[in-house]
């Protein structure tokens, strides 16, 4: 009886470690993969924080490629689009004490999310390389990916520089991301420009339509305020969401 009533708790922590919280935030709710997420005062506002979660999705940096460029992000709940426009407010610090040296300060946004999470695009921002000393590792500031099949690495090597780009940004500031989707067409607009940043000419995700998520990576304390969807056109409803 003791090993079942023992066995019994065991199953319960399990199933609490691997259970996705919810969090409220800015009147939506948003589910947390893979992460910790909290509503925290910065500066004197209330925004959202964000960090992976290394206890339920470890980092293993002799298996880079596995284990980042993932879902660890909260993802916004019911929710779907096809093509649209949204927004958010971004800022990334280097973790003290990083479980990464290499760590960039990775943030950014997963979008056309799959509802198991198997499949997604991303643009997401290397702010500490923004203004390095080299053009190099400024070059690396901006990436974008598709999950599964199209990490940054295998795009680094099969595309070199097409899925990437400079943009002058840095660690602890606020950067505005407003991302343009239509077909297999993303833009990228970073602090309010006129022209984008950064175009993704074709897409490499599986997934046509999903939903939307508020992404961090390995070493990363992120920030996130002013999340806008400024328009969407739901995969079911041709006139827009």
């Amino acid at each position: 009886m003791k090993k079942l009533i023992s066995a019994f708790i065991v199953t319960l922590l399990m199933a609490g470690t691997v259970s996705a919280e919810t969090i409220k935030w800015e009147g939506r709710e948003f589910y947390a993969k893979n992460v910790h997420a909290s509503i925290v005062k910065l500066n004197g506002e209330e925004v959202l924080k964000v960090e992976r979660n290394l206890k339920v999705f470890p980092f293993d940096i002799n298996r880079l490629s596995e284990t980042v460029d993932e879902p660890t992000y909260v993802k916004l709940k019911d929710f779907e689009f096809s093509d649209g426009i949204f927004e958010v407010k971004v800022l990334a610090r280097v973790q003290q004490p990083t479980p990464f040296p290499a760590s960039q300060g990775f943030i950014g946004i997963h979008y056309r999310v799959n509802a198991d999470d198997s499949a997604f695009e991303s643009i997401y921002l290397r702010p500490n390389v923004g203004r390095a000393d080299n053009q190099a590792s400024r070059n690396h500031a901006v990436q974008y990916f598709a999950y599964p099949g199209y990490k940054f690495d295998r795009l680094r090597k099969e595309s070199n520089g097409l899925y990437e780009t400079y943009a002058d940004i840095g660690l602890d500031e606020w950067i505005t991301m407003r991302i343009h989707v239509k077909g297999e067409r993303a833009e990228l607009y970073l602090n309010n420009a006129k022209y984008p940043s950064f175009i993704v000419n074709k897409m490499k995700g599986t997934s046509a339509s999903g939903g939307i998520g508020l992404f961090v990576d390995i070493g990363t304390e992120g920030y996130f305020k002013d999340f806008k969807i400024i328009s969407s056109m739901h995969p079911k409803l041709k006139g827009g969401a």
